[in-house]
């Protein structure tokens, strides 16, 4: 049978282990706010860099893909 001093010192370090995964806890949760804030950052980014290229793909001129391939290799399209 444990004795009262044994118990003791047992609730003490689970006393102990307890508050150091507290704290584990909290720096988890800032480094998870922080991931989050980044990952909707790059997704922002994503979105302005998407955008950027529709805009630039809708300035090119239309063609039609047989007259471009005539063009590319030096001939003409009969």
């Amino acid at each position: 049978m444990a004795t009262i001093e044994e118990l003791a010192e047992r609730v003490e370090r689970l006393l102990l282990r307890h508050q150091e995964l507290q704290r584990t806890h909290a720096l988890t949760l800032e480094q998870l706010a922080g991931v989050n804030a980044e990952r909707d950052s790059l997704r922002s980014r994503l979105a302005a860099a998407r955008q950027r290229v529709e805009a630039l793909l809708d300035r090119l001129p239309a063609s039609e893909p047989a007259a471009e391939a005539g063009q590319e290799t030096g001939k003409t399209a009969e």
